[in-house]
């Protein structure tokens, strides 16, 4: 990164912090009469002049004030930025609405999404928790009716899968649940790699079961992501940068393309459980991304489920909160999330 001066870094961060309030260029006599440097007029310009020529300023106007470019963002979250936490208050809050909810991951998801987006005013992405590797965890076998069963499979994390199944000859429900319990009690808290490495010599009908518990397993497995839930999208259209139809198209065609939220997910994420992650101007990788901003962390519960967390703004957004918020609500998916998967 480009290195400038003490004071430099300091006229930066004052220009950051007063552009993000006011979405307003930043002259040198405001920042002389609002934050009391000690310094003179010229030596501020002079200063503002130099982080222009290193492109981290740019001046939108002759005569304007200076805002800051993609690069001095950067600079700014990279260099600057002190590490901030919510304040008790409104963590107190978040933490109340999640016990208050329902004890299902579907809705955790929904709730995660919401109060990242009132807590951000920006947008909010949040995936399900995908298993890495789904566990088995129980079998139930339900008689419908004369050779006809319902084979439901309960995974590790609440996962639940339904398959019909027509037998070759009656079972009574006596002898279904004996056989589910036997399967249960013999492949509980194993993968699909280990079930299938054991499953040898068994009785016809009972291979017939283990063989599509296999197949349910392995389908569950291949699944690239879970479902990925938006909020907010109204606190982010309504900022200024977004009043042009173009950079509004780029913000839509990021929350509603999977394949290219998918893949900013996958490069951008932290494989660590609870590290943020800043995206800025799509850091020259991504076009749909230059006038955006995202925050991301993973969640969940390393060697189980994962998912994703994060916040989807102008460029011009509050960092420190938002990192902050992002922070936390994925603390607080993790969490319930191993509460999950250790029952």
């Amino acid at each position: 990164m480009t290195e400038i001066s003490e004071r430099q870094e300091t006229i930066l961060a004052l220009i950051v912090h007063d552009y993000i309030e006011t979405a307003e260029p930043v002259g040198s006599k405001k920042l002389i009469q609002t934050y009391n440097l000690g310094i003179s007029s010229a030596t501020v310009r002079n200063d503002m002049a130099a982080l222009t020529s290193v492109g981290l300023l740019r001046q939108p106007h002759t005569s304007a004030g200076r805002v800051p470019t993609e690069d001095g963002y950067r600079y700014f979250v990279r260099r600057l930025l002190l590490d901030t936490d919510l304040p008790i208050q409104e963590k107190r809050l978040i933490q109340h609405q999640f016990h208050q909810a329902n004890a299902d991951m579907d809705e955790w998801v929904h709730l995660a999404a919401s109060v990242l987006a009132h807590h951000s005013k920006a947008a909010s992405v949040v995936s399900s928790p995908h298993t890495e590797r789904s566990i088995f965890k129980h079998l139930e076998l339900i008689s419908t009716r004369v050779r006809q069963i319902l084979m439901v499979l309960v995974l590790h994390g609440g996962d639940v899968r339904q398959q019909m199944l027509t037998l070759a000859r009656p079972f009574s429900q006596d002898d279904l649940s004996r056989i589910a319990r036997q399967i249960s009690n013999t492949y509980q808290g194993k993968d699909a790699r280990e079930i299938r490495q054991s499953a040898h010599n068994l009785d016809v009908f009972i291979q017939e079961i283990v063989d599509l518990i296999l197949e349910v397993m392995e389908r569950a497995d291949a699944v690239s992501a879970g479902v990925i839930h938006y909020d907010g999208l109204a606190h982010m259209l309504a900022e200024p940068e977004f009043a042009r139809s173009e950079s509004a198209q780029h913000a839509l065609r990021i929350l509603e393309e999977r394949s290219f939220l998918e893949e900013v997910l996958a490069k951008a994420l932290s494989p660590q459980i609870g590290g943020v992650e800043v995206v800025i101007g799509g850091e020259g990788a991504w076009e749909e991304l230059k006038d955006c901003s995202m925050v991301l962390a993973r969640y969940g519960a390393p060697g189980y489920a994962t998912g994703a967390v994060g916040i989807l703004g102008p460029t011009r957004m509050a960092y420190g909160r938002t990192i902050s918020t992002v922070r936390y609500v994925a603390g607080l998916m993790s969490d319930l999330v191993l509460e999950a998967y250790s029952e």
